[in-house]
């Protein structure tokens, strides 16, 4: 039968949108199962997947071989806590955005993002949106954020859909890479792209002023190619980021300025917690890491041994 390569450029659970590398969009279900290093995923073909098609009829074909993935982005399904979701494939980087305001900024949110991309060297770049909202005191926060993220190696930026604030840096980051952008319901990531490119014509939506959270207005992942060159996969606005599919070392290892500090500690595999001689900790009483990032990092670590404490009494 007749068959071709192509990229994934939307997902939706059951079908797949492939563009061939002749550019022909088609519609594609998988043919068998698909695991990532023997592990259970909600989703077996990812936004960016470089795959081997078979037609099945014109427009239609289905997916029989995923390509070798440069990298990927997986976190742990929300909803089923033993699998993996991926969210993208084959990216040259990620692009957070956050907000300092409407919804208040959240460290710790930004911290677990970049554990989830640190575990394949995956560029990110942090956007704090909505600058025309900032205040004098929002300006200060800004800027102590974006020390403390500049200093271990992350590229901060700002922007406003509103007022134009930022964007043409925004464009010429993005332009010619494969881009994941991803953030917070509610954090402006739809109206940004639907600046950047207003033919998309994303649906965007109002923070709640009950909850002060966001609405979902991504269902899926889709992929976009935009005018200048390059491609930007949305995706669906997340709530929360766990790491029960991680080891407590893990975290200790991705957490990038602590894992170049760690060679001081009295004990190669201290976790940075109570142990004696610890540089980390030490680091973190003199000033030269964020007390942020050693909060976040603590809260994770205590996740972690809590669910393995769980599933070890529960034989799971």
């Amino acid at each position: 039968m007749n068959q071709a390569i192509g990229t994934v450029y939307k997902s939706t659970g059951s079908w797949y949108r492939v563009k061939t590398d002749k550019g022909i969009m088609l519609d594609a279900r998988i043919k068998g199962k698909f695991r990532l290093n023997g592990k259970k995923l909600t989703n077996p073909v990812a936004v960016g997947d470089r795959v081997k098609i078979e037609w099945t009829s014109a427009d239609e074909a289905t997916i029989i071989e995923i390509l070798t993935r440069n990298n990927y982005v997986v976190r742990q399904s929300p909803r089923k806590k033993h699998f993996l979701h991926l969210l993208a494939s084959n990216i040259d980087q990620a692009m957070l955005i956050v907000t300092v305001v409407e919804p208040s900024l959240k460290p710790g949110f930004i911290d677990r993002f970049l554990l989830m991309t640190e575990t394949h060297d995956i560029p990110v770049v942090i956007v704090f949106n909505k600058s025309d909202l900032w205040g004098p005191e929002e300006r200060e926060k800004l800027d102590e954020f974006r020390a403390i993220y500049n200093d271990i190696g992350y590229k901060v930026l700002h922007s406003s859909s509103l007022t134009g604030e930022g964007l043409d840096k925004l464009k010429e980051t993005l332009q010619g890479k494969t881009t994941l952008m991803s953030g917070h319901s509610g954090v402006g990531k739809s109206s940004l792209m639907n600046t950047i490119q207003p033919e998309l014509a994303l649906k965007t939506e109002e923070i709640s002023d009950y909850s002060g959270k966001g609405q979902h207005t991504t269902t899926f992942a889709e992929m976009f190619d935009l005018p200048e060159g390059g491609r930007l996969i949305d995706t669906p606005g997340i709530k929360t980021l766990g790491f029960n599919h991680f080891e407590v070392m893990d975290v200790a290892h991705n957490f990038r300025e602590f894992f170049a500090l760690s060679s001081g500690c009295k004990f190669n595999n201290c976790m940075h917690l109570n142990e004696p001689k610890c540089a980390v900790r030490q680091a973190v009483q003199d000033g030269q890491i964020a007390p942020t990032r050693y909060r976040s990092y603590l809260q994770i670590v205590e996740e972690i041994e809590n669910q393995n404490y769980w599933e070890i009494n529960n034989d799971w």
